[in-house]
């Protein structure tokens, strides 16, 4: 079968280091693949070579006969159009007419205004218009960079139908999981540069990833002792990928029955908030609370009550009012009716990922630490950097990076570290997973199920929702709000399908935490720690040779006297550290040997 689309010998740097090299990749009609990798690995640069608008350094592009070739860009632009539906008629390919009826089940289904001003919509509405305007073409080749950032949980459902009946060659990037699952059948991986194809479903992906670091492994083994750390990033970012997520999701189940017997014993009774016993124990309780703008119902009387350590995601249509209701509950917008009451002490984290907010020109050290200083407060704790960077997925030497060199997965994880070091008992995500990498996106997640704080949660990442919160609040978009136990695969089978469109498009699919195994493993954490744990004591004992030897110079004292007193202050203190660090890195090595041989 002749392809449609084809990269022959691809590379890419443009003026810096390569991003891949050797790119061979065929498109032919059928192909239903994601392409996966880190933020800044080059997807985005990958798509664009292959839609034609950039041009590679080394390589070259080949379409075949007459096949057509639409783009979704992160960043679209709309021109100098004055009306949107005359922008998406203008990507219609002349030669292949479109049905006004087609046109506009597209727009509908999108939620498009087809009369809007294109520069008067919102970066959301903008991608939802570029989205349409790809899909109308009828393309042989459709190549989608993140399509469901902004969309909200019907929409993806109908977005999904839509591909399902696409019948050309399909590349799409995306960090939609659940997406991902139900559409593609076939995985590339950028990786380091280099471009790996499976033709097997997403849901094989963690199985070919770590195998493909096994086999990684192996090789590195026989070469040369400098690719150490690039293996220490593979072990800790692919292979125990499987083993932290089994603990991770059977720590919340445990947590979802604990808080769903706890509801239980309260029945219907209504919770008090006062300086008494309850104090902290409920953390927010909404009673009969109204809000509507105009004529549009947003809430119609919901009640609902946090309590401590409960983890409520919350989902529903563009609109529905997600935010306004967080907003009512943490007191900066009045109710039209009913009351909200908050816990005593409440110490509020609110974060939706400003990155705007972030000195482009300042370092990871200068965002992170106190001027001059090279320690990180983590709640309340001294840290220093280059190990509080190593949680994030970050190496000690990019605490001198500036901001502006990081990727968006990078700045995302950047923002975490700054905010999460806050002490805060209580977390509102506002769609916190947009734009993410899969990387950054299972990152979020262990940093929550550590996190000891209640979590409020906003997204359309339906498995996101599965992984991390304890129940689901469903609004309808129409004044109706129900909560379920569970993520959104346990709200869907209690039947949120009719709160929620996007339910019925989401086939039910058995809860991950309802099967737990037992521990044969440390946890992803507990691994993270042993590694970085072996460095910290070859370099504590490094630390302690140099100041033995600068002990041992009869002139190192007289030459600077300063230098010579504080490295005897240290001293003590860094055989003390040696110590610490050896007995912890021995009870994780025989905690790995007790769990491997009960097995």
């Amino acid at each position: 079968m002749t392809p449609l689309l084809t990269l022959h010998g691809v590379s890419a740097a443009f003026g810096g280091p390569a991003l891949f090299t050797d790119v061979d990749l065929a498109l032919h009609a059928g192909d239903r693949l994601c392409l996966i990798g880190r933020n800044g690995a080059g997807k985005s640069t990958l798509l664009k070579i292959l839609a034609g608008q950039i041009q590679p350094d080394a390589g070259r592009r080949q379409v075949g006969p007459a096949s057509r070739v639409a783009f979704l860009a992160q960043a679209p632009d709309a021109g100098a159009h004055r009306q949107v539906r005359a922008w998406i008629e203008e990507g219609v390919d002349p030669t292949h007419p479109m049905p006004t009826h087609r046109i506009d089940a597209v727009l509908d289904g999108l939620g498009v205004d087809g009369a809007a001003d294109p520069a008067r919509l919102s970066g959301g509405e903008l991608r939802r218009a570029a989205l349409a305007r790809a899909l109308v073409s009828e393309p042989d080749v459709l190549l989608l960079d993140e399509p469901t950032n902004h969309l909200d949980l019907p929409t993806i459902a109908w977005l999904e139908r839509f591909l399902e009946g696409y019948r050309g060659a399909l590349l799409l990037i995306s960090h939609d999981r659940a997406f991902l699952r139900r559409l593609a059948r076939g995985m590339l991986w950028l990786d380091r540069g280099r471009l790996h194809r499976r033709d097997e479903p997403f849901d094989r992906f963690e199985t070919w990833a770590e195998q493909l670091a096994l086999d990684e492994e192996s090789r590195l083994n026989r070469l040369d002792k400098k690719l150490a750390e690039e293996l220490h990033w593979l072990h800790r970012g692919v292979t125990a990928r499987r083993s932290r997520n089994m603990g991770r999701l059977r720590r919340l189940g445990e947590l979802r029955q604990e808080r769903a017997e706890v509801r239980r014993v309260m029945g219907t009774a209504r919770a008090r908030l006062d300086a008494g016993a309850t104090s902290g124990k409920v953390v927010l309780a909404a009673e009969g609370v109204r809000k509507g703008y105009g004529e549009r119902t947003l809430l119609a009387g919901l009640d609902l009550t946090v309590l401590r350590g409960d983890r409520l995601g919350i989902v529903g249509p563009n609109g529905a009012g997600k935010t306004t209701l967080v907003r009512m509950l943490l007191g900066d917008l009045p109710p039209d009716g009913g009351s909200v009451r908050q816990g005593t002490g409440l110490e509020v984290l609110y974060l939706d990922q400003r990155r705007a907010e972030l000195d482009p020109e300042a370092t990871l050290q200068e965002v992170l630490c106190v001027p001059g200083s090279d320690q990180v407060m983590v709640h309340g704790e001294a840290r220093h950097i280059a190990s509080y960077l190593q949680d994030f997925l970050f190496q000690g030497r990019d605490m001198r990076r500036p901001v502006r060199s990081l990727s968006g997965g990078e700045l995302a994880r950047l923002l975490f570290a700054r905010e999460l070091a806050r002490p805060a008992n209580l977390l509102v995500l506002d769609e916190p997973t947009n734009d993410l990498d899969l990387e950054t996106l299972e990152l979020l997640e262990e940093l929550l199920a550590d996190y000891p704080a209640t979590v409020l949660l906003i997204t359309h990442d339906r498995d996101f929702l599965d992984r991390v919160v304890t129940s689901t609040l469903v609004l309808d978009g129409q004044g109706g709000a129900m909560e379920y136990a569970g993520g959104w695969s346990d709200a869907v089978r209690q039947g949120a399908g009719a709160a929620a469109p996007a339910a019925k498009a989401e086939p039910p699919r058995a809860a991950p935490a309802r099967a737990p195994k037992a521990r044969t493993k440390l946890s992803y954490k507990e691994e993270r720690e042993r590694e970085t744990l072996e460095a910290r004591v070859e370099a504590l004992q490094a630390e302690i040779v140099r100041l033995e030897a600068l002990f041992a110079d009869p002139a190192a004292a007289a030459a600077d006297p300063a230098a010579f007193h504080a490295a005897l202050a240290r001293h003590p203190a860094a055989q003390g550290e040696l110590v610490a660090a050896e007995e912890r890195w021995l009870e994780l090595e025989l905690l790995a040997e007790e769990l491997a041989g009960g097995g």
